[in-house]
């Protein structure tokens, strides 16, 4: 995946969301695991080693910040990966003091998975029980967790989104019209214009108004800051489909809370 400082001119961006607020190193290896439709138990470790790096340098460009977690399992790839690279014979000496390098990787990534869907199902159920038993006299929407806010659709789902949004737009056109002052609070302001009085929206149509790359990534991080706030979320109403961005009915968002992505971005 190509990074996407690549294709615009590099702007010191002062604001971050914290990636780990949404998901984990785990994460994003089951993400690639079941993007590239690979055996769990045969994992190519260079092609998933490789493809993970881009992944943390891809985030790091969009302003996300990546935490240390990720950076140690990057290390545990490349380490797997250099134990897998040796000559036949040294390898074979290798063996003899231990197993697959992959194992030890493969049962975190199983355990982490099982444990995975047995929180979501329990979750679902949860919701069940409170709609059912709920002391309200009037019905409430359920107020969604931390670990289900992007319900099916993963954090890397949306990199992946967005990368295939920067891709088509390469900021070759001639005239670019850049506000003189972004802020992610205003990109916020206009993502719940978009989705006021409708049932949801498509990801791809909150990129639609601007052409210029920067506004792009400020639009992505508003939205990953709505989804933080429960004020939206994320979706994909049938398998393989299009993501779905919708209002959240939550609680409205602290003032504290906003005041910390009330910061301005200065187009270049």
């Amino acid at each position: 995946m190509d990074s996407p400082s690549d294709s615009y001119e590099q702007t010191e961006l002062p604001y971050q969301v914290r990636v780990e607020k949404f998901e984990g190193p785990l994460d994003l290896l089951l993400h690639l695991i079941k993007k590239n439709e690979i055996n769990i138990y045969d994992i190519p470790i260079a092609l998933i080693a490789q493809q993970y790096l881009e992944y943390i340098e891809a985030m790091k460009d969009l302003n996300l910040n990546v935490a240390g977690d990720f950076l140690v399992m990057a290390a545990t790839l490349l380490q797997i990966k250099s134990k897998m690279l040796l000559p036949a014979d040294e390898a074979a000496l290798d063996e003899e003091d231990g197993p697959d390098p992959r194992e030890e990787l493969v049962r975190r990534l199983l355990e982490y998975k099982t444990y995975k869907e047995a929180a979501t199902r329990l979750d679902g159920q949860e919701k069940m029980w409170r709609e059912i038993f709920s002391r309200e006299q009037a019905p409430t929407e359920p107020v969604e967790t931390d670990e289900t806010l992007l319900e099916n659709v993963t954090l890397f789902d949306l990199v992946d989104a967005l990368q295939g949004i920067l891709d088509r737009n390469p900021g070759k056109k001639l005239i670019e019209i850049m506000p003189d002052n972004l802020t992610v609070r205003e990109r916020m302001n206009v993502i719940l214009e978009l989705l006021e009085g409708k049932d949801s929206v498509s990801f791809v149509d909150l990129f639609e108004q601007t052409s210029h790359r920067l506004v792009v990534i400020v639009t992505f991080l508003a939205m990953l800051e709505l989804i933080r706030l429960r004020v939206a979320r994320v979706f994909q109403a049938e398998a393989f489909g299009p993501i779905l961005v919708s209002r959240a009915f939550s609680l409205v968002p602290d003032p504290a809370e906003l005041d910390d992505v009330d910061v301005e971005w200065r187009g270049t």
